[in-house]
């Protein structure tokens, strides 16, 4: 069954027995707009007061695409990573926006370089903010004071979340969620409210990080979300004076760990000093035609192809 079938769904009306449906299928090939066809009338035609059903797909406009990068855990560099691939697809094309999940520890204001900035409101709605590097973002960071703890339980935080989300995007048609690390109330709000429509999981080699990456993905499995592929972060070391490699953190354990699990493996990136330089300035490496920017690239061309719906 195609994926998200309720969310496509532009209007429906039942009137004389005729129940008719408009529904989104802008990104769908052919062969999956016969499918999703099928899956609505299959849906309806055994509900009373029924007769007919009449299905219209329409592809007028293109559909904001939601992905969340998530870890499990902390420390693993997922801001960062996060920050590069949406610099990095939309200079593929892609309308990037970013979403700061991270509600109590708020840092792309800072990796996006928008430290500072209020979003204004339109009607109901924040409008996202504009970053130097092509990517929209919004976060608490730009709307709580700078250095203001928040004491918020966890359905606040949901709920601030789901704001974000709801926000004024604009032509965004590509939205990733940087995730506060662990499963707890700011990820079942997302699952509930605002589903994503597929998931990137983070890790270092370590065994640690991949047992909490495991269970991130637990999660998203559970919410029949899917999952893109795993990233190996802060895979080795370079030596910014020798160019000598070493691996602080193992090697190889996150795509042995996707290869077990039937997982795509979408690519590693190496801890380098320049990495964090160029994050705490608000000039991230994918913004650049730098060395530092291949990781980052490689494995956004395999999301933007999995978007797409090709093979990566």
């Amino acid at each position: 069954m195609p994926d998200n079938i309720e969310r496509r769904v532009q209007s429906a009306r039942l009137a004389n027995g005729r129940a008719i449906i408009v529904a989104d299928a802008g990104d769908m090939r052919p062969e999956e707009r016969e499918v999703l066809e099928v899956a609505y009338r299959n849906a309806l035609k055994n509900i009373d007061g029924i007769e007919e059903v009449r299905v219209a797909l329409v592809a007028d406009r293109k559909r904001t695409r939601i992905i969340a990068i998530g870890s499990g855990k902390g420390g693993v560099g997922k801001s960062t990573l996060t920050t590069n691939l949406a610099v990095a697809l939309a200079r593929l094309g892609h309308k990037v926006g970013v979403i700061d999940g991270d509600i109590y520890g708020p840092s792309q204001p800072k990796l996006l370089a928008t430290e500072g900035q209020k979003p204004e409101a339109r009607g109901d709605k924040l409008v996202a903010l504009q970053s130097p590097h092509g990517v929209k973002v919004l976060s608490m960071g730009h709307i709580v004071a700078p250095g203001k703890a928040l004491a918020w339980r966890g359905p606040m935080a949901g709920k601030a979340l789901g704001q974000l989300v709801d926000a004024d995007w604009g032509d965004t048609d590509l939205l990733l969620i940087d995730l506060p690390p662990g499963t707890g109330d700011v990820q079942l709000s997302m699952m509930a409210d605002s589903k994503p429509d597929g998931a990137v999981l983070v890790s270092t080699p370590q065994d640690l990080a991949l047992i909490d990456a495991a269970r991130a993905g637990q999660l998203f499995e559970q919410g029949e979300v899917p999952i893109i592929g795993l990233v190996e972060n802060m895979a080795g070391y370079e030596c910014p004076h020798c160019g000598e490699m070493s691996d602080p953190f193992g090697q190889g354990g996150v795509e042995k760990f996707a290869t077990a699990l039937e997982i795509p493996f979408l690519g590693r990136v190496p801890l380098r000093l320049e990495t964090r330089i160029s994050g705490d300035s608000g000039k991230p490496p994918a913004a650049s035609d730098g060395e530092g920017a291949v990781p980052f690239n490689a494995i956004a061309q395999r999301i933007a192809a999995w978007v797409n719906g090709e093979e990566y």
